[in-house]
């Protein structure tokens, strides 16, 4: 029998059944009418076997799965054949490959897995976003596969382990296609040589020579290695990350936050995305600067220099912007044109050092290698360091996130990031070290450009030029306009032709701003599709096939605009430095904190990494930093902190699975072992409460009165019991869970929500008290409601609600109960189970519901209720309300009245002290009350003030009470027995046998012996209550001592009636009882 779903793309009849289950005869193609007579199984399958008759099948299934594996040509396929639900593959080992059912010698054009509903491994499975077909391909869930068969398995869609037929796959295919698809680059144009483009700025044709000319070749070997081997670990780590799972567009942002969380992502993302805009406007002032000084020489200015540096730079960005809006094709297209040109304009320099002239030599060029050992050391000056010249450098090696930076237009970025990025950081490494060589080796630091200073005979010159028959000592007092310290140009001086190093200095900076103009829009839309700052989301959407951010486009036009058109960037320029150096910081972080929360999850395959390495990494940027310009360094790390601070105080809704979780989770497990192996110590003692509320939501006042003393103090757990006379849905039990544990998060309780489905409250407790917990963070305290309506319901369910405070006193568990006079459980105001208030009932969002259901049916997820205005509470209701949120706000002026009549450890005295340690609870004063003797008030008054004053507790007053022993007064001892006689056994009424039969149907019975026996104790409770409501009827809470009933001896219903007798017509009531262990201590 194999049975298997209907898929809902080939079912015509939506009432039919999703399982169907069909008798076939089997038959061959050749005999499509009875089946056949019994004969023996051909071995080249094409007839089916006897033993198929009559075997049930399942139908529906798509014949086109047939063809998904490639059969040998020897393999026949007869296509009536019915097909199995269990095949195999196997060999004959005759060089003949058969494919099998394994309930016959039958062979089937089937492939496994395709015709059952438990699924093969398959990739789509793993997918986050939607299929070809429009909707995301799952595998079959546990309950499909396991519950019985009257549950309906799947939703609409293909059925689990079935495939698309062939003519749907053509024509998914065929949409795609006429549709469009996006444009993607491979590793060498989409990151190779974006970051070479992007190193490659104007400082290698303009900057590269005086750096030789201060810092010498040796030294400046040494800058460029310190600042390679800085961006070869952020390329190493930049690497790891990518290759850490499948990469999506926003470069840097999208690394950083995926890996340590929208915190560290949402602040560097919006200050990367800023550095790339007001990068645009730099590189476009240094192109524009270029093109002022060429008009300069010729005398064509359009004004003067500073506003038409402006005219051409607000030129150039709108002709950027059009490469860039027109899309990425032309975008990379024109950086392809850009990189030939400063590719030629490089090599043309090699080729020109090749080629000295006489004509050159005055003004410093005279070829290799004669000047090679002069320059070969340092000689600052006009105040410059090592750290200095490094400091000008450095920028000059930034770009290697260029690639990163467009990972969404990326055909595979998880191999194009890593090879691009490395390779460019060493061809580029390469570049700078041979033009530090060429220059320091062919070009003095001085020189005049004068043919006349040539050596005399008369002058001792000692200068390599002087061996070259120049005499050049005159520019040691200054002035001189050539040689490496003096000519920025003098790579135009060397090349073989000057007007090409020209075009390759428009290269650098044109194709620098280009990837800049490129890289801002992307991640800012990344960053504004992930709404960290809600207030951008506008500029989230794109356009066309590629996804074109076309209004980031437009923003970083502005932002570059207006710096360009501000045309003063001394100032701006190493904050956009720092800026670049702070992401590269969080990205060799990001890989050494995800390699020190051990999280199974990351798993890069790219494997030339180290997490101390990039530890390394990160502190190198930040000395960078420093180095660069210490006052940027501050700037940029107090806007991170501000931004930081700012996301964490928003905390976005979104979870990426970071390395923080993976930290925080290696932490807390850490953390809770080795609290094992450590014994518990009285001074160390917390009440860890188990708290039965019911859904979150349904007895709120209960939950803030505990969450004010065990906030970031100890334990919280929101237990739950569900009831049930149904079979358990757990499903539904899960769904809860999520959505009660939002509930919490939301309205700050800081509590567990632990669900468990149980017959009756008592099992379900005891389930609980046993199991909730882990290690030493395990609950000690049980907390529950006073059973407000228990002389209106079932005496069972009194019965089982005593049980479950002697299972907790079994377990050695401090008891707490509240009581309000008006209740704790609102549930039904909420739309719970009554007709009195009109409700609207609405499907519950996950990401916005800021309410946890109360009950739930069997054919609906939790519901989110919605009051309508039209429909008033009554009074009651209405007070009800009030009372449960009456701890939520702070409490005024008043007490807490502590009437601590038993010593139970001390837990009696410990919750109020806790209590008026919040800010709520501040302006309250403890008032201890106790029991003592009327000959010795004084003294007990004073031993308590003693005890209370070495346990370090604040008090106002302490009240001894010398007469909790007197009578009660008459009326209400009546009550007290008009409210047990519907409960009393009455066995002096009835024979023996019909008493003890009916006590031992109804355990709660109250007998005569059981009356009389505790008949002082029953005067007592009686007496308390008198006393309360003389002395504590204002209090804004009483805390007292809860009276213990002998298990087996004191009925349920005579116990209940001493706690109602004890604590109604009262204020807010907490009875209290410890285990009877010390959780106070007066010792140090």
């Amino acid at each position: 029998l194999s049975v298997s779903p209907k898929p809902s793309l080939k079912s015509d009849d939506s009432a039919q059944s999703r399982f169907q289950v069909d008798v076939v005869m089997e038959a061959s193609s050749a005999a499509p009418g009875p089946a056949a007579p019994s004969a023996p199984a051909s071995t080249d399958g094409s007839r089916p076997p006897e033993e198929s008759k009559g075997r049930f099948r399942v139908v529906g299934f798509m014949d086109s799965g047939a063809m998904d594996i490639g059969l040998p040509p020897d393999v026949s396929h007869e296509p009536d054949t019915a097909k199995s639900d269990s095949v195999s593959l196997h060999s004959t080992g005759t060089g003949h490959t058969h494919i099998s059912d394994s309930h016959s010698n039958t062979y089937y054009m089937r492939t496994f897995g395709h015709n059952t509903i438990d699924a093969v491994p398959n990739i789509d499975f793993y997918r986050q976003t939607a299929a070809p077909f429009g909707e995301k391909l799952t595998r079959p869930s546990l309950s499909e596969l396991h519950d019985e068969l009257d549950k309906e398995p799947f939703e609409d869609g293909l059925a689990n382990g079935e495939e698309p037929s062939a003519a749907e796959e053509a024509a998914a295919l065929a949409a795609k296609e006429a549709k469009g698809g996006s444009v993607k680059f491979g590793w060498v144009k989409g990151v190779l040589i974006r970051c070479m483009l992007n190193i490659w700025g104007v400082m290698l044709f303009i900057r590269m020579s005086w750096i030789v000319g201060q810092a010498g070749i040796g030294l400046t070997i040494g800058i460029i290695l310190m600042a390679t081997v800085v961006t070869t670990i952020t390329g190493l780590s930049t690497s790891a990350i990518a290759t850490n799972g499948f990469v999506r567009g926003g470069g840097a942002y999208y690394l950083i936050s995926r890996s340590l969380g929208p915190e560290f992502g949402g602040s560097i993302g919006l200050i990367f995305a800023f550095a790339n805009a007001v990068a645009v406007a730099m590189y476009v002032v240094g192109f524009a600067e270029t093109v002022v000084e060429l008009l300069n020489d010729v005398d064509a200015l359009m004004t003067d220099e500073l506003n038409d540096i402006r005219i051409v730079g607000t030129l150039t960005i709108i002709l950027l912007l059009g490469i860039s809006v027109a899309g990425m094709e032309w975008e990379a297209k024109a950086q392809i044109v850009l990189l030939v040109i400063l590719l030629a304009a490089i090599v043309n320099f090699f080729f020109g050092s090749f080629m000295p002239s006489e004509s050159k030599e005055p003004k410093g060029f005279f070829g290799y290698p004669a000047i090679l050992l002069e320059n070969f050391g340092p000689e600052f000056r006009d105040g410059e360091t090592f750290f200095s010249v490094f400091a000008i450098f450095f920028p000059a090696a930034t770009g290697i996130l260029a690639g990163a930076n467009i990972s969404g237009d990326l055909t595979d970025p998880q191999s194009a990031i890593p090879k691009g990025t490395l390779l460019a950081i060493l061809i580029t490494g390469l570049t700078y070290v041979a033009v530090a060589i060429s220059a320091g080796s062919c070009i003095v630091r001085d020189a005049t450009g004068d043919h006349n200073d040539t050596v005399s005979p008369t002058v001792n010159c000692t200068d390599a030029a002087c061996t070259l028959g120049y005499d050049f000592s005159i520019c040691k007092e200054g002035g001189c306009p050539f040689g490496l310290m003096n000519d920025f140009q003098v790579m135009s001086l060397v090349s073989s032709f000057g007007p090409l190093i020209t075009a390759g200095i428009f290269s650098a900076t044109l194709s620098s701003a280009l990837a800049s103009l490129v890289s801002a829009p992307k991640v800012f839309q990344a960053l504004c599709k992930d709404n960290i700052y809600p207030g951008l989301s506008v500029f989230a959407k794109g356009y066309g096939r590629n996804n074109e951010p076309l209004r980031g486009y437009v923003l970083t036009f502005c932002i570059g605009l207006a710096f360009i058109l501000v045309a003063e960037l001394n100032i701006i320029a190493p904050i956009i430095s720092n800026f670049f150096l702070a992401s590269y910081a969080l990205i060799n972080f990001s890989v050494f904190h995800a390699s020190l929360a051990s999280s199974p999850g990351w798993r890069p395959s790219f494997k030339y990494y180290n997490m101390w390495v990039s530890l390394a990494g990160a502190i190198l940027c930040c000395v960078v930093m420093f180095v660069i310009n210490w006052w940027a360094a501050l700037v940029t790390l107090l806007i991170v902190l501000a931004l930081y601070i700012y996301v964490s105080y928003k905390k976005p809704d979104v979870n990426w699975g970071s390395s923080t979780q993976a930290l925080i989770y290696n932490q807390a497990l850490t953390h809770c072992l080795n609290l094992t192996g450590v014994e518990d110590h009285v001074k160390n003692f917390r009440p860890q409460c188990l708290v039965l509320a019911g859904y979150p939501n349904a007895r709120p006042a209960l939950l803030q009165l505990v969450n004010s003393f065990t906030k970031n103090v100890s334990l919280m757990v929101s237990g739950h019991v569900r009831t049930v006379s149904r079979r358990s849905n757990f499903r539904e039990l899960y769904q809860d869970y999520a959505r009660c544990q939002r509930y919490l998060n939301k309205k700050r309780i800081k509590a567990f929500y632990a669900p468990v489905f149980s017959d009756n409250l008592r099992h379900g407790a005891q389930l609980l008290l046993q199991a909730v917990g882990l290690g030493r963070l395990k609950p000690n305290t049980l907390v529950m409601g006073f059973k407000n309506n228990w002389s209106d319901g079932n005496m069972r369910d009194v019965e089982n609600y005593i049980n479950t405070i002697h299972d907790a006193f079994d377990l050695l568990f401090g008891v707490v109960i509240l009581r309000l006079q008006e209740g704790l459980d609102i549930s039904h105001i909420q739309g719970q189970g009554t007709s009195d208030v009109l409700i609207s009932v609405i499907p519950a969002k996950d990401s916005d519901s800021d309410s946890c259901p109360s009950k739930t049916t069997s054919n609906q997820s939790s519901p989110l209720i919605t009051r309508e205005t039209k429909s008033p509470l009554s009074l009651t209701d209405q007070r009800l309300l009030e009372s449960s949120q009456q701890f939520k706000k702070k409490q005024g002026k008043g007490t807490i009245d502590v009437w601590w009549l038993f010593d139970d450890g001390g837990l009696t005295l410990l919750i109020p002290y806790l209590l008026t340690n919040r800010s709520k609870w501040g302006d309250c004063r403890i008032r201890v009350f106790i029991g003592g003797k009327i000959n010795r008030i004084d003294h007990d008054r004073r031993a308590m003030a003693t005890l209370l004053s070495r346990f370090r507790i604040d008090f106002s007053d302490i009240n001894v009470l010398g007469d909790i022993n007197t009578k009660p007064k008459k009326h209400n001892k009546l009550t007290f027995k008009e409210l047990i006689e519907p409960y009393r056994l009455k066995e002096d009424d009835m024979e023996q046998e019909a008493a003890e039969r009916l006590k031992a149907q109804e355990p709660w019975r109250i007998t005569d012996n059981e009356l009389e026996l505790y008949k002082a104790k029953t005067n007592r409770q009686i007496r308390l209550n008198e006393l309360l409501k003389e002395h504590s009827s204002t209090a804004k809470l009483i805390v007292m001592s809860m009276p213990l009933a002998r298990k087996g001896t004191v009925s349920s219903a005579l116990y209940m009636c001493w706690l109602e007798t004890l604590s109604k017509d009262l204020p807010p009531l907490l009875l209290v009882r410890g285990n009877h262990q010390s959780v106070l201590t007066f010792y140090s």
